[in-house]
């Protein structure tokens, strides 16, 4: 059974993602603090980590790059609420494997976490989605739309993997933001449909066809 470490001082969140897993098959063990964390994952033989940035002791990526200092080589998830372009560089620059912004769906973060433990042919095979000429590698956390590579954010990212893991079929608002925005989303909120604009300027206002009444799908580009 895959032992997995959660480096998350809010303990809301540490028991949400602990139980999930548990639920998945996945024993884990919980550290609060970055030092506590960084203890366990020298003592442990943990297959993956996940690691909130926001730690009351240290940043996580300090705890990251001293991770990384003592050889221990496994993957590493940072899921936190820091989401601009620039955390998710710096967070892969210094080692990490993948990045998660909160707040988050279980389901996308369990689907990440099975991805890392996967041999690493299989994890290759399955980390790149596509429809059309609109393309999302998830290990690099790249688009690219006809060949160019398009900048999204770690929140547009999320929601246009969304689509592109259900192309033609119709996602409704609650159900894009209960996998994007997670678990504390406000169903009243208009974000979803902030983001689908964003989504139409830098990816292509054809592909994201609104469905009234209902929601929006990835249709095919015109």
């Amino acid at each position: 059974m895959s032992r997995i470490l959660i480096i998350e001082d809010e303990p809301r969140i540490s028991s949400f993602v602990a139980k999930g897993l548990r639920a998945a098959g996945l024993t884990s063990a919980v550290a609060g603090t970055g030092r506590d964390g960084f203890d366990l994952a020298l003592e442990g033989d943990f297959e993956l980590i996940i690691l909130d940035l926001g730690l009351p002791d240290e940043d996580g990526f300090s705890v990251l790059r001293r991770m990384r200092a003592a050889h221990i080589d496994s993957p590493v998830i940072i899921l936190t609420a820091r989401g601009s372009v620039e955390d998710t560089v710096t967070g892969l620059q210094n080692g990490a494997d993948d990045y998660m912004a909160k707040p988050f769906h279980f389901d996308e973060l369990l689907a990440r976490v099975r991805l890392r433990l996967r041999t690493e042919d299989n994890a290759s095979e399955a980390s790149v989605l596509s429809h059309e000429d609109l393309e999302m590698d998830l290990l690099r956390r790249r688009v690219l739309v006809a060949g160019k590579e398009i900048e999204l954010s770690a929140r547009e990212f999320a929601l246009a993997e969304a689509f592109l893991r259900n192309p033609g079929q119709v996602l409704s608002r609650e159900q894009l933001l209960s996998r994007v925005w997670g678990y504390d989303f406000d169903p009243g909120s208009n974000v979803v449909d902030v983001y689908v604009r964003y989504l139409r300027n830098k990816l292509g206002g054809e592909r994201f066809e609104t469905v009234r009444g209902v929601g929006y799908r990835l249709a095919s580009a015109r």
